[in-house]
């Protein structure tokens, strides 16, 4: 016979084993929870499919994925309130996103599902201050966007507590104060709080999985930040040293003014006395150079409408240790278009549960068969190099074909320089810049011995920066797989002035390409044979700065931004004579690419003083350089 108190306490335990599976949410509750959530809901006329007669996992808006539900309500104009009470009778909610729409107020309570691994609210009307605590207990999240709404206050320190933190983003709201230190155990792939109200250093915490971003912050503009990688935090010094420094400098352009205004006038007469037909060239040329390229924000869209469905076949990864996902979860990834250029639009698309990425979508490349367009895929896939941007993955369809790259998100060259807020490129970032851009081509010259054109498309928006402003290479490689035609009329490297000649295009042809992204990175200005279609670089940058430096007026060359060098001007000069050079009309007189990036390579920030004492020298031989004009 059991002892009382045994059989006592077992009743107990037997008793509360029951209560506890009662408690358990049932899936069969499901339907009806998500019914009575959507009560709640305005402007629900989108989750009129909503019926119980059917399964569940095939209502709109919701996937059923390894036991757990998937609330995915985006672009649906959906308001109203979102009810935490009712969402906890789900079985299990793993990820929730109603991202573009119009909910506003403060954030709900998500921390109440302790089991959530994604959440989504971006491009809504969310506002106020986040708890500190609102992210308590939720160490299953990995992925939080709240960017494109009104937060305000400081960024939640609970969120920065999260142990499995991988994507972050923040953008656009009101948070200031600083960063906190991020205990994630993991790198980010995605962090981006640009454009807050956020002040002082940035955090050593938000590293970045990629190995070449060197533990920096991505997206950080637009806010009051400094440290790694943005300008370095200014020491503390007395007001009365900075009063000085300023008066100092008040001082100097007073009496600088004079001589800057009669040099002036000595460059328009000199300017006068050139022939109508080559002033009439460079005012052109100055005229396009100097329209800024505006950099256009663009709403999310489907990728499902911009690609439309066709043949089969799914998406080819070309390393193994790349994130997977098939083709129809990129599909119908929320995804940004970032532009639309000759060969077709670039998206960034966020694969739901997967990364970020950067997709190209391709019409012209009909060049090669499906066999030989995998194996050239392949060999793109197999490069690896700091300064080239890896492909990823690749899709294969008759018409068009898909191209994916991972994300950069501190954007091209090309929009750092001709922004409507300008560069902001100091000397030193340049100079880093084009010296990645070198190792970059030695490294594509090597591995492509016998193609004409390793690169084939190099200018400045196919230059990227990550976080650290290293530059990361892109859209090399494809000429062997582009139709003839449209390469011609459309790729960089098909405007070098022997094209116009007849001759065949060679890797003095990517020289040339070269040449002009260092005279372009060194002016600022934008060149102008790029934005017409077809052949010729008659009236092009190179023109301008021969025309300039014939001159003897080389210092106005050079983009404001950098022209207040202190001991570089030597370098500065140096690189220009290396940009001259690769621009050379003549191929046979223009640079290989072991000299020029030889030369490359021996630059250095500061002049030494020898360098220094030669300035005037090195002046007087840029002027003395044959001009690069049609009549050669």
């Amino acid at each position: 016979m059991a002892h009382p108190k045994a059989s006592h306490g077992l009743l107990l335990l037997l008793s509360f084993f029951l209560l506890t599976l009662c408690s358990v949410p049932s899936l069969a509750d499901d339907p009806q929870v998500l019914i009575e959530f959507k009560s709640f809901l305005s402007n629900a006329d989108a989750l009129s499919s909503w019926n119980q007669s059917i399964s569940v996992c095939n209502w709109k808006g919701i996937k059923c994925r390894k036991g757990g539900f998937h609330l995915i309500l985006e672009k649906m104009g959906l308001s109203g309130t979102i009810d935490i009470n009712t969402l906890l009778g789900l079985s299990n909610l793993q990820s929730f996103s109603v991202k573009n729409n119009n909910f506003e107020g403060k954030m709900p309570s998500f921390n109440r599902f302790g089991r959530l691994k994604g959440l989504y609210l971006s491009h809504n009307k969310f506002s106020g201050d986040i708890p500190d605590n609102a992210f308590e207990g939720m160490k299953y999240l990995s992925k939080v966007f709240l960017d494109e709404n009104e937060f305000t206050g400081r960024i939640p320190s609970s969120l920065a507590e999260l142990p499995n933190l991988l994507d972050l983003d923040l953008h656009s709201n009101h948070f200031e104060g600083n960063i906190p230190e991020f205990r994630t155990k993991n790198k980010f792939r995605v962090f981006n709080v640009s454009n807050n109200q956020l002040e002082g250093e940035t955090p050593g915490s938000t590293n970045v999985g990629d190995p070449s971003a060197n533990d920096v912050i991505c997206g950080a503009i637009g806010n009051e930040l400094c440290g790694k990688p943005l300008s370095p935090c200014k020491k503390s010094s007395s007001r009365k040293r900075d009063i000085l420094i300023i008066a100092i400098i008040v001082v100097a352009v007073i009496l600088l003014a004079s001589i800057i205004a009669a040099l002036i006038v000595r460059r328009r007469r000199r300017r006068r006395r050139r022939s109508s037909q080559t002033q009439t060239t460079v005012q052109q040329v100055q005229h396009q150079n100097s329209a800024p390229l505006v950099i256009k924000k663009s709403p999310s869209l489907d990728l499902t409408v911009e690609f439309k469905k066709g043949e089969g076949g799914d998406l080819n990864f070309l390393k193994k240790d790349n994130e997977r996902f098939d083709l129809q979860d990129l599909l119908r990834a929320s995804a940004e278009i970032l532009g639309s250029g000759s060969f077709g639009s670039t998206y960034k698309a966020i694969v739901l549960n997967g990364p970020a990425v950067v997709v190209k979508r391709f019409k012209h490349m009909n060049n090669l068969g499906k066999q030989e367009f995998f194996e050239h895929m392949r060999r793109l896939g197999s490069l690896s190099h700091p300064n080239l941007l890896p492909l990823v993955a690749f899709h294969y369809r008759r018409e068009e074909k898909l191209l994916v790259y991972d994300l950069v998100e501190n954007g091209s060259l090309a929009s750092h320089l001709h922004g409507r807020r300008g560069s902001g490129l100091d000397w030193s970032t340049r100079l880093k810049i084009i010296k990645g851009v070198a190792r970059g081509l030695a490294y594509l010259y090597r591995e492509f011995p016998d193609e004409k054109l390793p690169h084939g498309h190099l200018k400045s928006s196919n230059v990227l920066l990550d976080c650290s402003m290293e530059p990361r290479l892109t859209e090399y490689g494809l000429v062997p797989v582009m139709n003839k035609s449209h390469a011609q009329r459309f790729m960089a490297a098909y405007k070098a002035p022997e094209m116009n000649q007849s001759e065949r295009p060679s890797q003095k042809t990517d020289l040339w390409c070269l040449g002009i992204l260092i005279l372009e990175l060194l002016t600022g200005k934008f060149p102008a044979n790029y934005l017409r279609h077809g052949q010729g670089a008659n009236s092009d940058l190179a023109t301008w700065v021969n025309s300039v430096v014939r001159e003897e007026w080389t210092g106005e060359v050079f983009d404001k931004d950098i022209l207040g060098t202190r001991n570089g001007e030597g370098e500065m000069l140096k690189l220009l004579k290396i940009g001259i050079y690769c621009c050379e009309w003549d191929v046979e007189n223009r640079w290989d690419w072991k000299q020029a990036i030889a030369k490359i390579e021996e630059l250095k920030e500061k002049d030494s003083e020898d360098d220094f004492s030669s300035f005037n020298n090195s002046e007087a031989d840029l002027s003395s350089s044959r001009p690069i004009t049609d009549e050669d």
